[in-house]
This record gives structure tokens, sequence and C-alpha cells, in this order.
């Protein structure tokens, strides 16, 4: 019997259990804590899945859902591509969030480069198996601006705007745009999980899938936010937030060791994602568009203004001090998935500092795309 779950982004769980029998699907059951209307529309959706082969894509199991579902049938708080979903999470035997001991690290100020340091090392520990799933928010010690990996270095910053006023420049190893940072003004996290737990999604179901906590966090604080594809959270007031994340899917030579997990039927590592994001407490929009190049012909009181508008900063809408929003975060996280209170060890400490020192601090690295 295989096993699936999947909690729409802002929505509802839907959880399927079916065998894998000669390459199809038996014994299918759908189940959560959506509404459908009429009743009669289960039995169609278990139906319409009865007999699908088991490799068949989401998007090929909503559309045999759709064409059996009855007229008029009303699907609230889920879809059939969400049905879908749970079903490839099932196939495959994904694993859930709480199928794992959760760490939670939040440390004092550190500079960017051990920042970015920390992520690929805390990554790599989980994808071999040495380090549990962990949420790391993060404190800052200087103003910086942290540019993607892809991304030219001179078209993204000003150079002469960043020594002005004294922002550090470095390059992160995820992909998506450049983030401008200050100490106070800015929440940001990073989740290292197994590959395991975003089974059965694609890359871009995985964006809003590991954020899902979040918008509920947010919600809680009086804030409705969504996930706005492919990598931001949104309000009515504008962007707050904005991820990005890194695979990284071979296991470090010599790691055997499994991923702690509670019922995870001994998964062993088999890679891991880092998933990080950059939230706006306060924005200085004046100061950003000296540093970076968010279109020069716009930098005018009409651009900055329109900066404002594009990002807008939790301390209004939440009138919370950022403390208190980060604690109301975790607080979240833990009452969804658990998580005790963790640190960097000694030995993943000294390695993201040679890191740091070395790959993130060089300017081979920084100017790898010029």
């Amino acid at each position: 019997m295989h096993h699936g779950e999947y909690k729409v982004p802002g929505g509802k769980l839907v959880v399927v259990d079916l065998e894998v029998t000669d390459g199809t699907l038996r014994g299918v059951r759908v189940a959560g804590d959506f509404f459908l209307e009429p009743d009669e529309a289960l039995d169609a959706i278990n139906g319409a899945l009865e007999g699908a082969p088991a490799d068949t894509d989401a998007r090929g199991l909503a559309a045999r859902i759709d064409a059996a579902l009855p007229a008029g049938a009303v699907l609230f708080g889920f879809s059939s591509e969400a049905v879908g979903v749970a079903v490839r999470r099932a196939v495959v035997d994904a694993a859930e969030w709480t199928d794992f001991d959760w760490q939670i690290i939040h440390e004092g100020p550190q500079p960017p480069a051990l920042h970015m340091a920390l992520d690929e090392v805390l990554t790599q520990e989980v994808a071999a198996g040495r380090r549990p799933p962990t949420l790391r928010v993060w404190e800052w010690d200087r103003p910086a601006v942290i540019i993607g990996s892809f991304q030219s270095l001179r078209n993204e910053v000003d150079e002469r705007g960043a020594e002005r006023h004294g922002v550090t420049v470095v390059r992160r190893i995820s992909g998506g745009g450049a983030m401008f940072v200050e100490p106070g003004n800015t929440i940001t996290y990073s989740l290292c999980v197994p590959q395991s737990l975003v089974q059965g999604l694609t890359f871009a179901e995985s964006y809003a899938y590991l954020d899902d906590w979040v918008l509920a966090a947010l919600g809680d604080m009086g804030i409705k936010a969504w996930y706005k594809p492919l990598n931001d959270i949104a309000t009515d007031a504008g962007k707050v937030a904005g991820a990005a994340q890194k695979r990284v899917v071979s296991i470090p030579e010599g790691a055997t060791r499994s991923v702690s997990a509670r019922g995870g039927g001994g998964r062993r590592a088999g890679g891991a994602v880092l998933h990080h994001v950059t939230m706006s407490y306060d924005i200085d929009a004046a100061k950003m568009v000296e540093v970076l190049r968010i279109g020069r012909e716009k930098v005018s009181d009409k651009g900055i203004a329109s900066a404002e508008k594009r990002v807008d900063p939790l301390r209004r809408q939440t009138g919370l001090p950022r403390a208190e929003v980060i604690e109301r975060m975790i607080a979240s996280f833990r009452a969804r998935y658990g998580g005790a209170d963790g640190v960097v060890s000694d030995a993943e400490l000294a390695r993201a500092q040679e890191l740091a020192a070395g790959k993130f601090s060089s300017a081979e690295w920084l100017g790898r795309v010029p």
C-alpha cells in the first residue's frame, strides 16, 4: 500500500492511498479536508484513477478525473491536479513533513559570505544524512546584495553605489534575482530538506509546497498572502518575499547514514534541496535603487515610488517588531511540524568558514558571470 499527501498552497489537504499492481493503480482511495459536491463525485474521482498507468503524470491524472466528474461538480479547496500530485507522491513514496525530526537554528549576526557557505554546507550534510532537515533563520551583520548564481555582476550591481553605502556584494549558489538586505530590515531563512520531501512535485510546485507554512504564519498575523509563481510571496499590497532553490542530487562520497526520520520507513539520504527566502520587513527604497540597477531610466521620484509599491514591507503590514514576526513564524512552523532548537556544529562551522574565506570571498566566484 502506498500513501501520499499534498497540502494545496493556501488550500486543503489531499490524501491518497493506493496499490500498484502490474504497473497500474489499484484500490485508489482519495480523502482529505476539502469540500466536494455532490457526494458521488468522490466515487467518480476514485473510479477515474483506478487502472491508470502508474507512471501517468499529475496532469494526465487530472485529465482522467475531469472527464469523469459529474456535470456541475464543485471542488473547493483543492483541484483535480492536486489529486494528481498526491497520487504521484504516493507512487514514489514521498516523505511528509512530519516524518522528520526537524532542527531549527537561529543564531547571532554573521557576515554575508558565511551565510552563503552555511547554506552550501548544511544542505550537503542533509543530503549525506548527517544532519536532519533544518530551518535556519539568518541574522545579518552588515548590509549586503546577494546576486543569483547565474546573474551578471555588472548588470545587477552598481559598484560605486555599493561602495558608497558600505554594501557587501556576494553571489549565492542558487539561481534567481538580486536581493538587497540590511540588518533589522530583512527576514531571511533557509530550509535544507531531503529530496524525498519534494518527490512527486515539479520544480515549480516545490516552491509553493515548501513555503505553505509561511502563508499560514502570515495569516495568523492578519496578512492574507499567496504564492505568485514562480518564486514570490505576495499580498494585496505587493510582494513581500522572494524564494530561490538549489538541489544537491548526489551524496558526498562515503556517506551512508540515514536522515533522522519518524515513521519514514528508513528512507536513505538521496540528495537534498536548499530553499531560501528573503522577506522585506522594512526597506530603504532610495538606497536600494542606488545599489541595484533596477532600470536606471526609472531612477526618479516615480522610480522610487514604484520600488516601494512592488516590495511592501512586513513592518507596515503587521505593525509588529521584527523579532516578534520571526518568533511567530518559528512558532507556526513548530505547531505544524515540530522542531528542536539546534546549532551549527563545530565541524560544519569550520567547513563553512573555510568556504566563506575562499570560494565565497573570491573574485573568481563573485565575477564568474561578469
